[in-house]
């Protein structure tokens, strides 16, 4: 079936549930409005009877079935979001090799770079939350959680790796996996800069994979980063990874790190705080200066 056929599927199954979770939440405010109101009578009434705690105990337990309901729809619902990123990245990246494989097609346009700052804006704010059950951990790759030690990424992904520029210094980029040998345990990945557009083979402890879901503050502060632990973030409008230290982690889900990074010409060695979104803040494999 190919897959626009299926990406269609997808939406409208996405718009069924999307109104399933409005339905829930209609059934449930109504529930909820009930228990409100038989708080304000046993108020006015000042006191406690057995019909009161009986009725209270069946609408608790009624609210509790309801959003454990609404939760399962969502959940569901964001498993078919998952499928639908996956299935346009997987047809981004075949439109991607049939251009480099093509010697008839025109020379691509150079992404600019107003273009290519905003998409990787998008990116970090779509980057998933991880919502686990309870009793769930965060797993590998949710915020500051490394990666297994046998983790592989896949073709398409987004990585920090580590190369040799220009000037013979070596520097940490943001990439996109090419490929993976498990022959000679090396990479080939793409600088995310399209101006310099070189492709890179690299061995694995040069490449550092970002985080494939957001972590919550409020339920699994572990899976961030501490205040003043060394990283290396990605500096603000360039594709380029630099040492810095955790000046505060988010605390909320949708909030960035602050964080300071190296700098020689302040004199405390670090820049005024600035603004990393969670997908572009990694571990730093190396040890900090004395």
């Amino acid at each position: 079936m190919p897959a626009d056929t299926i990406i269609a599927d997808l939406l409208t199954e996405l718009h069924q549930l999307i109104k399933q979770t409005q339905e829930e939440r209609s059934r449930s405010e109504h529930n909820l409005l009930n228990i409100q109101k038989t708080h304000e009578r046993m108020q006015t009434e000042n006191k406690t009877s057995p019909y009161y705690r009986t009725k209270l105990r069946g609408l608790y337990t009624t609210a509790r079935a309801d959003a454990e309901a609404e939760c399962s729809i969502l959940r569901h619902a964001l498993d078919k979001i998952a499928e639908i990123k996956s299935l346009l990245e997987e047809r981004r990246i075949a439109a991607k090799m049939a251009g480099v494989n093509s010697d008839n097609d025109p020379p691509r346009k150079t992404m600019r770079r107003g273009v290519l700052m905003t998409l990787l804006q998008q990116s970090a704010m779509t980057l998933p939350l991880w919502i686990g059950k309870p009793g769930d951990s965060p797993p590998p790759l949710c915020g500051a959680m490394p990666a297994s030690s046998d983790y592989v990424a896949k073709q398409g992904d987004k990585v920090a790796a580590r190369v040799k520029a220009v000037d013979g210094d070596e520097q940490w980029i943001l990439a996109e996996v090419v490929s993976y040998s498990h022959s000679t345990n090396k990479y080939e990945v793409d600088d995310i800069d399209e101006e310099g557009k070189e492709r890179h083979t690299l061995s694995r402890r040069r490449i550092i994979p970002l985080p494939q879901w957001k972590a919550n503050p409020e339920t699994d502060p572990e899976a961030l980063f501490s205040k003043d632990q060394l990283v290396l973030a990605l500096y603000p409008q360039t594709t380029c990874f630099y040492r810095a230290l955790i000046h505060t982690h988010p605390h909320r889900p949708q909030d960035d790190y602050s964080v300071l990074f190296e700098d020689t010409s302040y004199a405390d060695g670090y820049s005024p705080p600035l603004n990393v979104a969670q997908r572009y803040v990694v571990a730093c494999k190396e040890n900090k200066k004395k």
